[in-house]
């Protein structure tokens, strides 16, 4: 099986690409390398010749249709698993043209590419912020779509196109919602690296509001556990939230982190709430899980171990969070310390 693991230089990508090496399978990575994709995530297998001989790179966009219908001819592709996207909220507010154009264009070019060349399986790896916010009880996949920012929206145009091109051409569609994902690679624009690298370097940590907003937390070895399991097992034409079971409110899971590195509570600074900040998450998982799947990483020994590897590769995040990083978070954070919470 030839698989093209698009974004696979990202967090969940490179996770699933030596996923499917690991199980000898041929894997294909179309990645752009932007700021958020990382070479060295794939080290594991680049750097092992017994691993590396299932493996191949390209560097490129997802928009562009000649690299695309290449890869498609060259490595005879049979499964697409597309990661590739814009995906951090934060930066959507700020500027949301190219999340228009990866998370909808992009999966329309693939689309397009995997109907000419008659694939067996496409997933598009879409999002829980689809839903938007929920007060009570849990989303299933049959609920309204409601997204609530530029970044939920276009990952709602994605996953809806893909699930169009199942009706209209019977195309091979799985598409999966998961809850927010951690764990080691993960860049640290996100919440949690973002504030174990704060508290390790005696950052203040920003805190969107009174803390209280509520995200289900998923593994990110449970969820390349799901998309493969749902490769066999999945339905074609049939949408499947993947959750982690592991509601937390923002500031309990702070408060988990800096006890952990034994940092003071004092460094967290409630700032301006994002525009568009969903108060809760919460996906209902009975479809899959009545599949026989189901989590396997405990919230806690799972955040314990993400924890150690940041504190164990500083040297990672620290050639991360250089001056373009700096930029970027001066502009997302610098007037929300300015205007704190009270």
């Amino acid at each position: 099986m030839s698989i093209l693991i698009t974004g696979g230089a990202g967090f969940i990508g490179s996770h699933f690409a030596l996923r499917m090496v690991n199980q000898g399978k041929h894997v294909v990575v179309l990645d752009k390398l932007t700021y958020a994709g990382n070479i060295e995530n794939l080290n594991e297998i680049t750097g092992d010749e017994n691993k590396f001989k299932y493996f191949k790179f390209y560097k490129g966009d997802i928009c562009n249709q000649e690299l695309v219908g290449h890869i498609f001819s060259s490595e005879g592709v049979d499964v697409v698993i597309n990661f590739a996207a814009e995906t951090h909220v934060d930066r959507s507010i700020m500027s949301a043209g190219t999340f228009i154009d990866t998370d909808i264009k992009g999966v329309f070019v693939l689309l397009e590419a995997s109907k000419r060349h008659g694939i067996k399986k496409f997933i598009q790896v879409s999002t829980d912020e689809v839903y938007g916010t929920v007060y009570h009880d849990a989303f299933k996949e049959t609920d309204t779509l409601n997204p609530s920012n530029p970044y939920s929206a276009s990952k709602t145009g994605g996953d809806r196109l893909a699930y169009a091109y199942w009706v209209t051409y019977k195309l091979p569609i799985i598409i999966t919602r998961a809850s927010n994902n951690y764990g080691d690679y993960q860049h640290p624009e996100k919440f949690i690296p973002l504030f174990i690298t704060n508290a390790l370097e005696d950052k203040k940590l920003p805190l969107y509001g009174d803390g209280q907003q509520i995200r289900d937390w998923i593994h990110v070895e449970d969820h390349c556990a799901a998309i493969d399991f749902l490769i066999v097992h999945g339905e074609n034409g049939e949408v499947y939230n993947i959750g982690g079971g592991n509601e937390r409110c923002n500031i309990d899971t702070t408060y988990f982190i800096l006890d952990e590195l034994n940092k003071p509570r004092t460094l967290i600074e409630h700032v301006k709430d994002r525009e568009g900040h969903d108060r809760r998450y919460a996906l209902d998982c009975t479809k899959i899980m009545s599949l026989g799947w189901k989590t396997q990483i405990k919230f806690e020994t799972g955040l314990r171990d993400t924890i150690k590897w940041y504190k164990n590769n500083q040297k990672w995040w620290k050639q991360i969070k250089n001056s373009a990083f700096v930029e970027y978070y001066n502009r997302q954070y610098a007037h929300r310390f300015v205007n704190t919470c009270k």
